[in-house]
């Protein structure tokens, strides 16, 4: 297992990034946002864990599979290169994003009572939402794979620290968006979360530069030309 093409990492930055990236992916609304106030609107705090249960169910679903599929690319540091550069482009645009929005962002958190309610099983909720939205299946192609692969460069424990920091990620503020309905206090101003926005969006062009640069080496380099061959 070689890899060169992408950076090194260790458990503790896989971790953390991973934790960054999927925490800047939940601030954003979309449709599992919408779900889960709805669905702790109208059952109590636990709808969150279990609509994100569902959630996290069909990305390890596809984590596993994506981890069989990509194990014929492991060793090679032309396609490694090449997926870093694509994912870390992508990052880097969703970065730029986010810290635009960002500025002009209103907290959602702010406005619960905007969204419909929906009736569903929370846990096959939480897997239809996901599935159905074309963002996911963005995500996974381009920045999901670029981590698997990163994650891959420590074996089984880097792709189950990658999954748990994701999935923490998620757990993490769609409980504080359960805390928020169920209570009724803002524990996040807007300014905050703009901020909060901010700083993941910043984070994300990072770590995005980080991939696009070692691809962009690694092709420049004459070990790129034997990993072709």
């Amino acid at each position: 297992m070689t890899t060169e093409a992408l950076p090194e990492a260790t458990l503790a930055v896989i971790f953390t990034t991973s934790f960054v990236v999927a925490l800047s992916g939940a601030l954003m609304p979309g449709p599992v946002l919408a779900l889960t106030i709805s669905g702790v609107a109208q059952r109590g705090f636990r709808a969150a864990p279990l609509i994100i249960a569902g959630h996290a169910l069909l990305e390890l679903a596809l984590v596993i599979a994506l981890v069989f599929g990509l194990s014929r690319f492991i060793d090679s540091d032309f396609i490694a290169s090449i997926i870093g550069i694509v994912g870390g482009s992508v990052l880097i645009g969703i970065g730029a994003v986010t810290v635009i929005k960002g500025r002009h962002s209103v907290n959602p958190l702010s406005c619960p009572a905007t969204y419909a309610t929906r009736d569903h099983m929370l846990v096959v909720s939480g897997v239809v939402t996901s599935i159905s939205n074309p963002y996911w299946f963005l995500w996974w192609a381009t920045i999901g794979i670029t981590y698997l692969l990163w994650s891959l460069k420590l074996g089984a424990a880097g792709v189950a620290t990658f999954f748990t920091g994701h999935v923490l990620g998620d757990f993490g503020w769609y409980a504080l968006v359960a805390l928020v309905i169920t209570t009724g206090r803002r524990f996040i101003s807007d300014s905050v979360y703009r901020w909060m926005l901010i700083v993941c969006g910043v984070a994300l062009v990072g770590l995005g530069i980080y991939f696009v640069v070692s691809g962009a080496m690694f092709l420049a380099s004459p070990a790129s030309e034997a990993a072709v061959v």
